[in-house]
């Protein structure tokens, strides 16, 4: 199945319509819908660890965090990811990582898990409020 996707064109198709094209029918269009060769679940946390490696902790970052989780990564295997990759990437890089996945991962904490501090105290006033 092919991910349709239309960010590079909506950001920069004016700009750099080549880039834009290539983001999304050939990054998108066609490496990430190779489900036959690796899972949409494993392409995540392939892309997650590697901007985690590069520094690359923006937005596209926070992206890739939500898609994981649509994909299939849970708050554990979230979290695992990030202490392993911390050892090869940086204890800085996980940090800042780990800030922006607690974030994707927020509503999954339950009241104990922010109590003991496993998961953003943010969590606990969202839910709160709705």
């Amino acid at each position: 199945m092919a991910i349709k996707q239309t960010a590079g064109r909506d950001a920069l198709g004016e700009f750099a319509p080549k880039f834009a094209q290539l983001n999304d029918d050939v990054l998108f269009g066609e490496v990430w819908s190779r489900e036959d060769k690796l899972s949409l679940r494993d392409r995540s946390l392939v892309t997650v660890v590697s901007l985690m490696a590069q520094g690359l902790l923006d937005s596209s970052f926070q992206f890739h965090l939500a898609s994981a989780k649509q994909n299939g990564i849970t708050r554990t295997e979230i979290a695992e990811i990030l202490t392993h990759g911390a050892f090869y990437a940086g204890w800085p890089k996980a940090w800042a990582a780990f800030r922006m996945a607690k974030e994707v991962w927020a509503e999954e904490c339950s009241e104990s898990d922010a109590k003991s501090r496993a998961c953003s105290l943010h969590a606990v006033s969202h839910r709160k409020a709705q």
